[in-house]
């Protein structure tokens, strides 16, 4: 489901791309750094979606939820349903589908944080999921995809 969101454009700026680095004589590696800028756009893609999923019925229980090194995006509920919810943001369709970045070893880590989260948190008769919604915003239009029960917990 792709739903075109009727929201002011965001105001941001491509992050500089980062190229190969020699930092060896012998190898070339690339280096992706999480810059203001970037962090910055990511938390303009949570906002939207945490704005989306408000519009939806949802209730914000938490926002970057960490647990170690580890974090999940949004936790939300309706009704006796809590959802993590995995946030991808993109400034442009170039390397995909936003959604398609939550391979397997984020929705392991994103498992590990959410244990934690029902340890500390989770009550008697409440159900989880895993959402992940992807926010695209291109040509000054932000467009959100969610998808929920994503993946399940291993």
């Amino acid at each position: 489901m792709v739903i075109i969101c009727a929201l002011p454009p965001p105001q941001f700026f491509d992050p500089p791309r980062r190229g190969f680095d020699d930092t060896t004589s012998s190898t070339r590696l690339y280096h992706l750094r999480v810059t203001k800028t970037t962090n910055a756009f990511g938390e303009l893609g949570e906002r939207i979606a945490a704005r989306y999923l408000e519009h939806a019925g949802w209730k914000i229980l938490a926002r970057r939820f960490r647990s170690g090194r580890r974090d999940i995006d949004l936790v939300v509920q309706r009704e006796d349903l809590i959802a993590f919810v995995e946030v991808k943001a993109r400034s442009g369709d170039d390397f995909g589908d936003p959604v398609e970045a939550v391979n397997h070893r984020k929705q392991r880590e994103l498992t590990k944080s959410a244990q934690t989260w029902i340890d500390r948190h989770g009550r008697a008769g409440e159900s989880y999921r895993f959402d992940v919604l992807g926010v695209l915003m291109k040509e000054r239009r932000v467009f959100v995809r969610h998808i929920p029960s994503a993946f399940s917990m291993a």
